[in-house]
C-alpha cells in the first residue's frame, strides 16, 4: 500500500473511520470535498485514508493507476475476479483494524466507507474480517460475485453491525443493478433483513459520482452508528 493520510481526532479519540478511495483517485480530493466537511462533526473521530498503489489496469489498456486489484470492464463482470490483488488489500485494511484494535479501539468503534472499487474493498473486507465492526458504506459499489463463496461460513457476530449502501440511478459504470444484486445478497445470504441494519438510498439523477445530499445522508448515518441513535 502507498501513502496513508491521517485526520486526528480533536478531542479524545473513541472511533476511526477508514475511508477508501476509488480506481484511479486518491484521498486527497475525498478529504477535501467529503472527510474535511464532516470532521468538524465528529471531534472524536480518527479518520484514515489509504493510497492504493499504482497497478497496471486492463481496463486502461495496461496502463498502470492507482487500484485496489485489476478490472478488465465497467461494469464489471460476474467472473472478474484479481483474487491476488484482492487478497492483498484485504490484509492492507485488515492491517489498519488491527492497528486501531491493538492501540485500545473496540472493533465495533470503527466503520470503513468506500467508494466504488473503495466500496467493494470496503465490503469485503468488512465481511470478511475477524472482528465485528460497527458498520460499512458503500458509495456506488458492489460485491464480487466470485467473493461471496468466501462469505458462506461468516459468523454472524463477526459481521458489521450495520451497513450503509448509496447509489445514483443514473449511474453507468456501477449501475444501480449492480448494487440492488449486493443488497440482495447481503439480505437473502448475510441475513441483513432489518431496515436498522442496512440502510438503502438510492439518488434520482445521480451518476458515478457523490451529492450533497448524499454526504450529509452519509454524515447522518454515522452519527447513528457512533452515537447508537
Amino acid at each position: 500500500m502507498s501513502s496513508t493520510d491521517i485526520i486526528p481526532a480533536t478531542q479524545v479519540h473513541d472511533a476511526t473511520v477508514i475511508f477508501i478511495h476509488g480506481l484511479g483517485q486518491s484521498s486527497s480530493t475525498w478529504r477535501a470535498d467529503v472527510i474535511e466537511p464532516l470532521a468538524p462533526s465528529f471531534p472524536n473521530v480518527e479518520w484514515i485514508l489509504p493510497n492504493a498503489p499504482k497497478r497496471p489496469v486492463t481496463r486502461n489498456n495496461g496502463i498502470e493507476r492507482p487500484s485496489w486489484f485489476d478490472i478488465a470492464h465497467l461494469p464489471p463482470h460476474e467472473d472478474e475476479f484479481d483474487q491476488s490483488a484482492i487478497r492483498e488489500s484485504i490484509s492492507s485494511v485488515n492491517q489498519m483494524i488491527d492497528a486501531v484494535v491493538t492501540a485500545g479501539l473496540d472493533s465495533r468503534r470503527i466503520i470503513l466507507i468506500g467508494f466504488s472499487q473503495g466500496a467493494a474493498l470496503s465490503l469485503m473486507a468488512s465481511l470478511s474480517t475477524p472482528c465485528s465492526l460497527g458498520g460499512v458504506a458503500s458509495l456506488s459499489g458492489w460485491i464480487p460475485h466470485r467473493f461471496r463463496q468466501y462469505l458462506e461460513n461468516q459468523s454472524e457476530d463477526r459481521l458489521p453491525a450495520r451497513i450503509l449502501w448509496c447509489h445514483g440511478n443514473a449511474d453507468e459504470d456501477i449501475p444501480l443493478s449492480h448494487g440492488l444484486d449486493g443488497v440482495s445478497f447481503l439480505k437473502t445470504s448475510m441475513k441483513y433483513s432489518e431496515p436498522e441494519k442496512l440502510q438503502v438510498n438510492v439518488y434520482e439523477n445521480l451518476s458515478h459520482t457523490i451529492n450533497e445530499e448524499e454526504i450529509a445522508d452519509l454524515g447522518d448515518w454515522l452519527r447513528k452508528v457512533l452515537f447508537n441513535l
